[in-house]
């Protein structure tokens, strides 16, 4: 009876210790989302005076940024900075996410491809936007670990693949549009030949371990596209395979 009773104290304990992490990361997440809505606005050039949409912001909103980090801690999770998530790769600040799902310009009927799963924070925040998410991550730990935790908070839109980006998934789209989470001095052309006319891709150009530019690709015929410079950023390498 002793032993029950210690049970129950203790999962009485740990219930509270939840509810009151969960307390704090939604007022942490709050904030964070405004502290994203006022950095838009106040850089015009880059969004215009309009700022971000109200269903990405809404998107940011209500995504658990902290359950996709291993730390699982709100201050750290709901920073306006990058986060580790290991094997030398980090999640982007939420501005930096909020900004390149933005310019993607995803709608509810989208089939979306993800370069560079991560923890598959982006891939989230595409899901409560687009009906299909398809991301691709090269290291294997990152890949099983984004699909599980994926999993878990029930993205039942979001697939998974272990493999080069830089081919794409063809057998998963053709694309409305395409993130790129990690910087290469050129767009794959694969990745344009996958993107739907009237599609965007967005990613970071540049050499690695220096400045790049946010860059915004329009597919505006088969065999025609736009680039432009949205921003200067700094994301890590983009990953080949060595086969």
């Amino acid at each position: 009876m002793k032993n029950l009773l210690l049970l129950v104290l203790s999962m009485v304990a740990v219930a509270r210790e939840a509810t009151a992490q969960d307390t704090e990361c939604v007022r942490e997440r709050a904030a964070m989302v405004e502290n994203i809505r006022t950095y838009a606005r106040s850089d015009a050039s880059v969004l215009g005076q309009q700022g971000l949409s109200e269903s990405v912001l809404e998107a940011m909103g209500r995504t658990k940024r902290h359950l996709f980090i291993p730390e699982r801690s709100c201050s750290i999770a709901y920073a306006d900075s990058p986060v580790s998530i290991g094997q030398g790769q980090t999640i982007s600040q939420p501005f930096i996410v909020a900004l390149m799902t933005e310019l993607a310009a995803v709608a509810p009927d989208h089939v979306v491809l993800e370069v560079g799963t991560g923890s598959g924070y982006q891939a989230a925040i595409l899901a409560h936007l687009a009906r299909k998410v398809c991301t691709v991550e090269i290291i294997p730990s990152l890949a099983e670990a984004a699909a599980k935790t994926l999993k878990e908070l029930a993205y039942d839109n979001v697939s998974v693949r272990l493999g080069d980006g830089y081919a794409g998934w063809p057998e998963c789209g053709p694309f409305d549009a395409i993130v790129v989470t990690a910087a290469l001095g050129q767009v794959p052309p694969p990745l344009i030949e996958q993107l739907k006319v009237g599609g965007r891709l967005v990613m970071p150009v540049g050499a690695a371990y220096t400045t790049q530019h946010l860059t915004v690709v329009e597919k505006i015929a088969p065999d025609q596209t736009t680039t432009r410079a949205v921003a200067l950023v700094r994301f890590v390498p983009f990953t080949r395979s060595k086969d």
